[in-house]
């Protein structure tokens, strides 16, 4: 099996990395020195290993902020953000006294005149100066972020000071995205009526578009492609990322403490062992988006092939075959490390889930679809709520479930506000729930809204589903309906137009092909982009998965300012209302 950076975002990436950065320096043999910052670090990180690095003449890899020695007889290539602090760095290697024989410059992104012009004062070392249009960064196969979590408090806070600009970074890494992706994409956003921050940030992606193609090489214009971007506000579905879901990544990164995708977990020894959850591990991508339940049945069946092969090896054997067996030990010891990290994660997740989450599930599940198991609709959902309040849960899962108490009603009174913000004891803490408000999503109901119907969803009735996983996102309707072209214009305008029409005709005549054998198949049919301003959650993600393969001649890509977890967004939601902080001087009083 393929693993994501084999296709898809991260292979697209590497590629261009090669094509441009790699391709300049390799004119010569010259071993060569890469320095990066704290961003294309992470870049390379997500679409290449040192192994890789080093198969390109590259031996070193620095740090552009730390202290390094001086090698003068190599040539350096600085991989850096377009920013005062990346060029500041740069300078200070060359100013003085020059680090190194030679520097091949390279920007994530257009680099404004003024710093462009301050470089120039080592223009005597510099070799090759070059934006590449890279200032993403490719987390998954189909998804993509902009490394940005500090957008969300920018976006959403009553406070913020630094909105617009935050907006036009955002619309810059959209626009590196097409440009790495080679599309010219229509543009549209969701219609809201409190906030229009997907309207602006519509505007701003467009007008960068137009001016990266109209600027772009050989003074050709490029037309618009056949490609969709569509841009949403995170208020537009606040269920889903408050929901706990079942699905073996989400449910991991709910319920377990994982930091920077590193999973820990004990060994059979007793000793502290860590794993990362990345698409490396081919076992997590044929995993991660099965429901729990799926996963315990698989792990039990790879155990036993772990078993069987080392039964296998047990028996006498030819020299032959021990030496076959010896050259694929390596591979063998991989793929039994990766079955032992996903039992003991997917024992870990099961044990969350027994304890605490099994007796949540169907209430909130009943609240976010506002009809029961039967499918019946939930009269009282206070009566569906009153439980988990009175069993001795965790206070954020209590707040989860007020939250979805209140989205199921599109708001509640004062009164009642009042009472659930006792009952869950967070009065010190109440702007968890009140300040979802900024949002755009009603906590406090007028009377319209409080008797107005929510818009109707999918019906997904005959789908095969567990009872503890009825909900679907709302971005898998929104997917589904742009491939067949049945999103309302009046609800989702057109900031621009692509030019063929997303009619599901092609989509119908495509079924007839032969199934795609791999992402990079589906690149005969059309593309759509999902932008969600203000995060993206595991649940979300993997609708862009579902959709892909469901169509089988769109892929579609999703992506963000940065990843949601349900605990991250819920101190984000509380601090929106916290004030900035004021710098400021302490003068010291004279004699």
């Amino acid at each position: 099996m393929a693993t994501g950076s084999d296709y898809g975002l991260k292979k697209i990436v590497w590629q261009k990395l090669k094509d441009t950065i790699i391709a300049d320096c390799r004119k010569t043999d010259v071993w060569k020195i890469l320095i990066l910052d704290n961003f294309t670090t992470c870049l390379l990180s997500s679409c290449c290993n040192m192994t890789d690095l080093m198969n390109e003449g590259i031996t070193i890899v620095e740090d552009l902020f730390k202290s390094r020695e001086p090698v003068l007889e190599m040539k350096a290539i600085y991989f850096m953000s377009p920013n005062e602090k990346c060029v500041d760095a740069f300078i200070n290697d060359f100013k003085l006294k020059p680090k190194y024989k030679a520097a091949y410059v390279y920007f994530t992104d257009y680099c404004p005149d003024e710093l462009f012009n301050r470089i120039k004062l080592c223009a005597k070392y510099i070799k090759v100066c070059k934006e590449i249009n890279i200032s993403f960064l490719p987390l998954e196969a189909q998804v993509f972020t902009c490394n940005n979590p500090a957008a969300f408090s920018s976006i959403y806070s009553p406070h913020s000071q630094d909105r617009n600009q935050t907006l036009e970074a955002l619309a810059d890494q959209i626009v590196t995205l097409c440009a790495t992706l080679d599309e010219y994409p229509g543009v549209r956003y969701k219609k809201d009526s409190s906030k229009d921050y997907a309207k602006f940030l519509a505007e701003l992606v467009d007008k960068k578009l137009e001016r990266h193609y109209r600027l772009d090489d050989d003074n050709k214009k490029k037309e618009k492609t056949s490609a969709q971007l569509i841009i949403v506000d995170r208020g537009f579905d606040p269920v889903s990322p408050i929901l706990h879901e079942l699905t073996y990544q989400a449910m991991a990164y709910d319920l377990m403490d994982i930091k920077n995708d590193t999973y820990k977990y004990k060994g059979k020894d007793g000793s502290q062992k860590e794993a990362l959850l990345n698409e490396a591990d081919e076992l997590w991508v044929k995993l991660r988006h099965m429901h729990i339940a799926e996963v315990t049945e698989q792990i039990p069946k790879l155990v036993k092939e772990i078993s069987a092969s080392r039964k296998q090896s047990d028996t006498k054997m030819s020299i032959g075959v021990l030496a076959q067996l010896m050259k694929q030990m390596p591979t063998f010891r991989k793929q039994v490390a990766q079955k032992t990290i996903h039992l003991s994660l997917a024992e870990d997740c099961m044990t969350k889930f027994q304890e605490s989450v099994e007796k949540l599930c169907k209430a909130e599940q009943d609240l976010a679809m506002g009809l029961d198991v039967e499918g019946q609709k939930v009269r009282d959902p206070m009566r569906t709520l009153l439980p988990i309040l009175l069993n001795p849960h965790s206070t954020p899962d209590k707040i989860r479930a007020v939250l979805l108490y209140i989205f199921s009603l599109n708001g509640t009174t004062e009164e009642n506000l009042t009472k659930l913000i006792q009952h869950v004891k967070i009065e010190n803490e109440s702007e968890y729930i009140t300040n979802w408000k900024e949002l755009g999503v009603p906590i406090i109901a007028s009377m319209s809204l409080f008797s107005s119907r929510k818009s109707s969803r999918r019906d997904r009735s005959q789908e095969e589903m567990y009872n503890l996983s009825r909900w679907t996102p709302i971005i898998k309707d929104v997917m589904e309906d742009v491939v067949g072209n049945k999103l309302d214009t009046s609800v989702w305008p057109h900031q621009s137009e692509c030019p063929s029409a997303w009619n599901g005709s092609r989509a119908v005549s495509a079924r007839q092909k032969p199934k795609p054998s791999s992402l990079d198949d589906y690149r005969s049919g059309l593309r759509l982009i999902i932008f969600i301003l203000g995060g993206v959650c595991y649940s979300e993600m993997r609708c862009a998965y579902e959709v892909t393969q469901a169509t089988k001649t769109c892929e579609v890509i999703v992506g963000s300012s940065h990843i949601l977890t349900p605990a991250s967004l819920l101190e984000d939601i509380r601090d929106l209302s916290k004030m900035p902080m004021q710098s400021f001087t302490i003068e010291e009083e004279t004699s």
